[in-house]
């Protein structure tokens, strides 16, 4: 299992959307992935100081470094294989400003995509993929 962990909302229909990406586009197998509202989501926010009860940011857990907001979402595309790490470009947006414009749109999420009753639970084929589906 790999030592880069992406936690994200698994009720929220835009983030079971990026986890659906990953699992298209990262062929390397270089992250793994846990819902928040998972048992080893909710150990790993719990590890790493973060709220356990509300989510308003997809998490990169790398190694023994913390990425949220634009940083992760950046970090996770720069580690992606071409043509992904050149959505790094924004890097030279000011952190204040993206991660401004990473919030509008992970406040409103559930308005703007929708969400699911409850987290989908992963097919089999992408089970291996979830830390929970070890």
């Amino acid at each position: 299992m790999s030592d880069r962990i992406i936690l994200f909302d698994g009720v929220c229909k835009l983030c079971s959307a990026w986890a659906k990406f990953l699992i298209k586009y990262d062929r390397n197998h270089t992250f793994a992935l846990a819902t928040v509202q998972s048992a080893a989501g909710q150990r790993l926010l719990t590890q790493h100081g973060l709220p356990t009860d509300t989510y308003s940011t997809m998490v990169l857990i790398d190694g023994e470094t913390l990425y949220t907001q634009s940083s992760a979402f950046l970090r996770v595309m720069r580690l992606l294989p071409l043509p992904w790490p050149i959505f790094t470009i924004f890097y030279l947006i000011p952190r204040p400003i993206r991660d401004w414009l990473y919030d509008r749109i992970a406040l409103n999420r559930y308005k703007l995509f929708g969400k699911f009753d409850s987290c989908l639970l992963p097919t089999p084929d992408h089970q291996k993929r979830f830390i929970d589906g070890d």
